[in-house]
């Protein structure tokens, strides 16, 4: 009995201690939200404003209340949500394809000088290269079927993945292979225990950054050829000159790319609670703050 009132009470103070300690935090997480809900607020401001005043003709910049029923319309009657799926159902086949050659290229070049010596500038070069200028060959070489979505955005998230993957591997802390090898770690245990869970950070920084690339080349892709999805209504809604359309799409690309970023970020966070946070910017914040 005594030692379960003991137990009970360890747990209280342990759930009051992790209760306490983030407050600081909370507090710094609220006060950045509302900060950065200051700038679409002024901007939406200024659109209601020069609507009702005339400054710019309804024809060029309709006003937010015809958006938002074009918006709410679009939406009840499903033929939004439907464009939003086939976008996404996209977005994942691209992205999913990509992460893993990514993740298996980066880990490669990671573990590999041979390996990195031969992918690492061809690479880069890819890297500078944006969606438009692989547009042309791709669509001669796949068509303009669901293959060359899938391929652009494959290779949108791959470069991005795997150069994160590369520098996670790299920049493992040399005092962690000699704390392994002074355990006589075998290669096998050295990377799974060691190198491995060491670059899962940069690994989540080349997927969210993956995730990013993949969403803008989905649109960017949708825009040029394709006869569904979100980037498809916007050009639509340009040929039958319903810039309402155009912006409730657009709306709907920034919301739905706003929060695949956003649910990456928690995974992340969930995953990788272990790691301490102590980044320079948290670090520069709470010497604001106190």
């Amino acid at each position: 009995m005594l030692e379960a009132e003991t137990e009970i009470g360890t747990l209280k103070v342990q759930s009051a201690a992790r209760s306490s300690v983030p407050a600081p935090r909370r507090l710094r997480l609220h006060r950045n939200r509302v900060l950065g809900l200051l700038l679409p607020t002024a901007l939406f401001g200024v659109w209601a404003l020069s609507s009702a005043r005339g400054w710019v003709a309804p024809q060029i910049l309709p006003p937010p209340g015809r958006v938002g029923t074009t918006l709410l319309e679009g939406l009840s009657s499903g033929e939004l949500v439907v464009n939003v799926g086939i976008s996404l159902a996209r977005v994942a086949g691209g992205f999913v394809l990509g992460g893993l050659l990514g993740v298996v290229l980066g880990v490669a070049m990671g573990l590999s000088r041979r390996v990195e010596e031969y992918l690492h500038p061809t690479f880069k070069a890819v890297s500078q290269v944006p969606v438009l200028g692989w547009l042309p060959l791709a669509m001669m070489l796949l068509g303009i079927g669901e293959a060359l979505k899938i391929a652009i955005i494959a290779q949108a998230t791959l470069v991005p993945i795997a150069l994160n993957v590369l520098a996670g591997i790299r920049s493992v802390p040399a005092s962690f292979i000699e704390v392994a090898r002074a355990f006589e770690f075998s290669r096998k245990q050295l990377l799974k225990r060691v190198i491995f869970p060491a670059s899962v950070p940069a690994l989540f920084v080349g997927l969210r950054g993956g995730l990013t690339q993949a969403w803008l080349s989905l649109v960017t892709v949708e825009l040029l050829a394709s006869s569904e999805g979100l980037g498809f209504m916007i050009v639509w809604g340009r040929q039958l000159f319903q810039l309402d359309l155009v912006l409730s799409a657009i709306i709907l690309v920034g919301a739905v790319g706003l929060v695949l970023d956003k649910g990456l970020e928690r995974l992340e966070a969930r995953l990788l609670s272990w790691r301490p946070d102590v980044s320079y910017g948290n670090n520069v914040a709470e010497g604001r703050a106190s």
